[in-house]
């Protein structure tokens, strides 16, 4: 193996690839989005900034320690709190940090970013195996390589693989078809005024319609009140096809209470595959080829942005020791 395209420049796919460039590899990703990150994602609404997708990581496992240490020694991450309030308003600290992103969750996928050749804003048309290599179309550019990394979310990843005909391992695709997830509809609310979230920023709701709601000034992101408020999944899927305006009249009245002022504008995302509900108890899925193929993200032996680190980096690895 001497070259590799990675689909999908979230989490996984930038580890992935970092740890085959570092190897040697030459490594090509290619991105739907306009911008890296997945769902460490942060946008703006005007003069706001929201993160609407992750809102902060935690440290569990030695080894991602390891890895979250260079993000914070990098200056892309910092500790945001020990704890957060609940629905009633009383305070959890808990001794265990919360880390976020310093100008936005998307900055550690920036900084991950750097230095790979990832194409973005392409869509993936076509797959196809030719015995010992892939062939991939995307956008109105083909691109070859001798192992192939998908990182979207496995009911996108096992639909991508079929519509071209790609033959899998049944345990390998029994996997696959194991994974599935919640939604999540995610409200960007730009204040007009100072909110009423509590110190530090951060309401776990844990409830339905109301899950979470986080002031993104207070978190040190936005220079302006800017609120995100996310959907429990029930609610998320009830209101998967309603209209923007419904969902955001519905989710600001229900979370009335933390925005204390009037609101200036809002914007929403719809997090289709928001977090695992039933993830696979590997860290990958790997279709051995040739050529080779290898599944990973956060649905692969543990969720969030630490599952989704560890998944991509077991995935590369196990990519290097196959070659």
């Amino acid at each position: 193996m001497n070259s590799c395209v990675i689909i999908g420049a979230g989490l996984s796919g930038l580890i992935a690839a970092r740890t085959l460039q570092n190897a040697g590899i030459t490594v090509t990703v290619l991105e739907r989005e306009q911008k890296v990150g997945g769902r460490m994602r942060t946008d703006r609404v005007q003069n706001g900034v929201f993160d609407h997708g992750a809102q902060f990581f935690t440290v569990r496992s030695e080894r991602f320690e390891e890895i979250a240490q260079t993000w914070l020694s990098a200056g892309v991450a910092q500790e945001w709190t020990r704890g957060f309030a609940d629905a009633t308003g009383e305070q959890h600290e808990d001794g265990h940090p919360r880390y976020k992103g310093t100008r936005g969750m998307t900055a550690v996928a920036e900084y991950l970013a750097q230095d790979l050749d990832i194409r973005t804003g392409l869509e993936v048309k076509e797959l196809h195996e030719n015995g010992q290599s892939w062939e991939i179309l995307a956008g109105d550019s083909n691109y070859a390589a001798d192992a192939l990394v998908l990182t979207a979310p496995a009911p996108a990843a096992l639909a991508l693989v079929d519509s071209n005909g790609i033959s899998l391992p049944s345990k390998a695709r029994e996997a696959l078809q194991s994974i599935s997830y919640q939604p999540c509809i995610a409200v960007m609310a730009l204040l007009d005024g100072p909110g009423e979230v509590p110190e530090p920023g951060g309401v776990q709701v844990g409830g339905d319609p109301l899950f979470w709601v986080a002031d993104n000034h207070q978190k040190g992101i936005s220079e302006v009140p800017a609120v995100t408020i996310h959907a429990g999944p029930e609610w998320s899927r009830e209101h998967a096809h309603s209209e923007d305006a419904k969902v955001s009249d519905l989710l600001l009245r229900e979370a009335k209470d933390y925005l204390g002022t009037s609101v200036k504008a809002t914007a929403v995302y719809r997090w289709q595959y928001s977090m695992p509900a039933s993830p696979y108890e590997e860290q990958f899925v790997y279709a051995e080829g040739p050529p080779p193929l290898i599944f990973c993200g956060d649905a692969y032996a543990g969720p969030k942005v630490e599952g989704a680190t560890l998944s991509g980096l077991a995935a590369a690895e196990k990519l290097l020791e196959a070659r």
